[in-house]
């Protein structure tokens, strides 16, 4: 049996924009559209909303349809969220209800099909599909979070026009768009058919959100049509310097407690865990650098599909019983990243995976090897640290230690607790 290092837990402090009232900064922010000028009463109006578990979701969404409501029109939601929730159209209206974005709390019906219409073609020759429901609206709304992909890499990323392309492209739309960006980057893809979506399918306006560090909304903003390329670019600059991060660059071993496609749509945001363009090793100038990943479990809002599991190394065998495998397949194939949707090595308890991992990180012996254990890739205000990073700790500003070293607490079953944080 392995001797394990002790452990230490620490508290990351960042910037912390937030929005104080939700419902009357969302409403000044949806006044600047000027939809009033429109004349929408009767108009049905689609408000795109996806799969992603943004703060404080079914408030802004019902926030969107009082808005929409009051200008006398007809709003309904529908799921944008490409092949998630098994590519069912039952699934897709779970994930939302699961975020409680539902009929009786938003307060207008909620409208899930996997249909789609192709409403033109690419300059390559590829077609553009878009949600049927939506497109018989007249007017389409988008409710997107900016923020880094896990692939995806350019000047935009996610946010509003993968929305678009990807989200409300369902599940045919998604397969074909990740077949393209094979062929070029997902930035080209955008700029070449922006102008055909956002004219063709009346796109009448959007809200993109950016999350702190914290996971919660640090700015809103109302965007124009025209103006959704623009607003994905120079909010990816923002969210990038918000997003949370681990604490130290160098980690010999990550412990994840869960994964999910509610936290990221590679189970684990790659942005945070340094493998974006690898799935096994960061490339020389990327960080962090994680010699080996352990999973947990996987979040009940992620609704079976465990895709993103084979960004890690090692995994606990209940993992893999609580996936649904043609889900996770369905993502992997979908999004091109087979590899994402891979099973790794798994075993029944904790004290089973670290003892088959610490042997793989190199010459350091386990006591003194660099650990991090994280409840997940959004939630790392607070973090477990093995020993080898106290002296580093103690020097960081950045840095509150909560904790005096102690052993990690694995019961007589071979199991860690859950993280708590």
């Amino acid at each position: 049996m392995l001797s394990y290092p002790d452990f230490f837990r620490v508290r990351q402090n960042w910037p912390r924009p937030k929005i104080s009232d939700l419902p009357e900064s969302l409403e000044a922010e949806l006044a600047k559209l000027r939809l009033a000028d429109k004349k929408l009463a009767g108009a049905s109006i689609a408000i795109a909303v996806g799969s992603r578990g943004i703060a404080q979701l079914g408030i802004l969404v019902r926030g969107i349809v009082q808005h929409f409501t009051s200008l006398g029109a007809k709003p309904f939601i529908v799921p944008a969220m490409g092949s998630h929730g098994g590519a069912t159209a039952d699934g897709q209206r779970h994930i939302l209800e699961a975020y409680g974005v539902t009929e009786q709390f938003c307060g207008c019906p909620i409208r899930s099909s996997m249909e789609t219409v192709v409403v033109d073609r690419a300059a390559d020759g590829f077609p553009i599909h878009f949600d049927r429901l939506a497109s018989e609206a007249d007017h389409v709304f988008v409710c997107a979070r900016v923020k880094p992909h896990t692939w995806f890499v350019g000047s935009i990323e996610s946010g509003l026009m993968k929305m678009l392309l990807v989200g409300l492209g369902k599940h045919d739309g998604a397969k074909i768009f990740h077949r393209a960006v094979q062929e070029y980057s997902f930035e080209q893809i955008v700029r070449g058919v922006a102008d055909r979506v956002l004219n063709r399918c009346r796109i009448i306006g959007g809200l993109a959100v950016v999350e702190n560090a914290y996971k919660e909304l640090a700015q809103l903003t109302a965007v124009q049509p025209a103006d959704f390329p623009a607003c994905d670019q120079q909010l990816l600059v923002l969210a990038k310097q918000n997003m949370p991060r681990l604490p130290f660059q160098h980690v010999h071993l990550l412990i994840v407690d869960e994964i999910g496609k509610d936290i990221s749509g590679a189970g684990m945001d790659t942005n945070v865990v340094g493998r974006k363009f690898n799935d096994h090793a960061a490339l020389p100038d990327e960080y962090p650098k994680v010699r080996r990943i352990i999973v947990r479990r996987l979040t009940q809002a992620s609704n079976g599909s465990a895709h993103g599991i084979g960004i890690a190394e090692f995994c606990k065998a209940s993992l893999i019983r609580s996936s649904d495998r043609a889900a996770t397949w369905i993502n992997g194939l979908t999004s091109g990243h087979m590899s994402g949707s891979v099973y790794p090595i798994h075993f029944e308890t904790d004290r089973e995976l670290l003892d088959a991992a610490l042997p793989t990180i190199g010459l350091t012996e386990p006591p003194d090897a660099k650990l991090l254990w994280i409840k997940n890739t959004i939630d790392l205000a607070e973090v477990e640290c093995s020993a080898a990073y106290l002296p580093e700790a103690k020097t960081r500003p950045d840095l509150e230690i909560l904790t005096d070293l102690r052993p990690l607490s694995i019961a007589p079953d071979g199991n860690l607790p859950d993280f708590k944080g």
